[in-house]
């Protein structure tokens, strides 16, 4: 699979989540080291299509980890195998048509935690590998409550270090280096109202062309700025849980991207419980987006001039829908159940112009999960 599409995301918006493997945003959670290992397997099954035509399929098996290691340290690890077989969303490819394309990816994932009376020190390492592709990461991060615990802070760093040797040899021997950093804040309001806020900042440079499409000509350097905010209120005559999120993106390719979403979570009894979530995502084109042509025909550019087809650099618009359903069978079984469906359209966007013949693309996936605790 293209280098480009691992690192922008299978059908997704290019919201770039800005986390490297190990570095993601924080969750509100004590600063206790855990008391039970968890070993836990989840299955997932991702499918899109674009105008009646088959596109990816991805089956992604994998497993995690979670140890304690006396009382003041655990470890985490997970591994996942991807296995893509299909065609790349449609127009100029290096082959005729869509082109077909079969690949698989092993990654893996080792995270080390220090815990204190108040605060937290991670260190993590993670590498994931393909045919064409080639990553490895490490990352830094720590988290901080105040006396009260009611405020926590956190800040991290990471470094991925990719390499691109594609097979039609549009790529030999590329690389890609990318630093990232991100800090954040989250306050207990009330005894049902949490909020978080998030920054991160990401800076890359090396091969970003899409070297299995035609007419592909990227930058060679790429910078990224997220900001993220969370709001989970709790209605304890219902029981249940409504978490908001905002995240507005921006790059120097001149995307910018805003996410809207709604979980709603509502236990039914003492052992299960359904989340129901709604997101809505739009984005306007990068500078050097060019629309296909009706005539089939690409239009002449300047030598050396930043150009591209990629559909996810277009400005688009999506909505994406979702259920899930978590069963705590007993003290050490947990199973769940998650569903989603987007559709993703130009005549969706609420930002950006350009992109009138855009194919409709529609992606679903399904995944399970089972967890023990002993």
């Amino acid at each position: 699979m293209a280098a480009t599409d691992r690192k922008e995301g299978l059908g997704g918006i290019l919201l770039a989540a800005l986390a490297l493997p190990g570095l993601t945003p924080y969750t509100a959670a004590a600063e206790n080291a855990p008391e039970h290992a968890v070993l836990a397997f989840k299955e997932l099954y991702y499918h899109d299509y674009q105008s009646g035509l088959q596109r990816i399929t991805v089956n992604a098996p994998s497993l995690s980890l979670s140890l304690p290691m006396g009382t003041a340290w655990g470890v985490e690890s997970s591994v996942v195998t991807d296995s893509v077989s299909g065609a790349s969303p449609r127009y100029y490819t290096t082959k005729s048509g869509a082109s077909h394309m079969d690949d698989l990816r092993t990654a893996g994932d080792v995270k080390l935690t220090h815990y204190r009376a108040r605060s937290a020190y991670s260190v993590g390492l993670s590498y994931s590998t393909e045919h064409d592709y080639t990553s490895r990461a490490v990352s830094l991060d720590g988290r901080w409550a105040s006396d009260d615990n009611n405020t926590t802070f956190n800040a991290g760093v990471g470094y991925a270090d990719d390499s691109i040797d594609t097979e039609n040899g549009a790529a030999d021997n590329e690389s890609r280096r990318t630093w990232q950093g991100i800090v954040g804040v989250t306050r207990v309001l009330t005894a049902t109202d949490i909020v978080q806020l998030q920054a991160g900042y990401s800076s890359g440079s090396g091969y970003y062309s899409d070297p299995y499409k035609l007419f592909d000509n990227r930058p060679d350097s790429r910078q990224q700025e997220t900001a993220l905010l969370r709001w989970n209120h709790h209605f304890k005559g219902l029981r249940a849980s409504l978490r908001s999120s905002y995240r507005y993106y921006h790059d120097s390719f001149g995307i910018r991207a805003h996410s809207l979403g709604e979980e709603w979570v509502q236990p039914v009894g003492n052992s299960l419980a359904w989340t129901s979530a709604l997101r809505y995502d739009t984005q306007s084109a990068a500078d050097f987006y060019v629309d296909p042509p009706a005539s089939g025909s690409f239009p002449t550019l300047p030598d050396g001039a930043y150009s591209t087809l990629d559909q996810r650099m277009a400005a688009f618009g999506s909505l994406t829908f979702g259920q899930k359903l978590a069963w705590q069978a007993s003290p050490h079984w947990n199973f769940d159940i998650k569903g989603e469906y987007s559709v993703q359209r130009a005549g969706l966007r609420f930002i950006g112009n350009g992109s009138p013949g855009l194919d409709t693309f529609y992606w679903y996936a399904v995944q399970l999960g089972i967890a023990y605790r002993f």
